[in-house]
């Protein structure tokens, strides 16, 4: 997967909410900083072509809706981050954020309980 701008990831989580959307609902989703309407039809565009959205033509107007999933894209930026950030270390990310006092030592049981449930 080509790596999304912060714009597109923001695009993104828009589109996976509405399911299926024309430029102008994803538009009246933006609450900050709207763009112009055709820097987001632009960004949307984009998103096309990296494999992200496909869209229904209905005469000169398109429906965009992703082809990837959230949990897919989720999936492949924790690789990355964790890969990136943490050198490919689960163990590395999870003392990481128990030393940033992210997660607690409750949750840390809760989720050894999770996964030994799951074996």
């Amino acid at each position: 997967m080509e790596k999304l701008t912060n714009k597109e990831e923001e695009i993104m989580h828009i589109l996976w909410k509405l399911e299926k959307a024309f430029v102008k609902d994803v538009l009246a989703e933006i609450k900050e900083e709207q763009p112009h309407y055709n820097t987001l039809s632009t960004i949307i565009r984009n998103l096309e072509e990296k494999g992200y959205v496909s869209y229904n033509a209905y005469g000169k107007t398109h429906q965009y809706y992703p082809i990837v999933t959230k949990e897919d894209y989720r999936k492949g930026f924790m690789n990355v981050a964790i890969n990136n950030y943490f050198n490919n270390s689960y163990k590395n990310m999870v003392s990481f954020f128990a030393k940033e006092e992210k997660i607690s030592v409750e949750d840390l049981k809760e989720i050894i309980a999770l996964i030994e449930k799951d074996k």
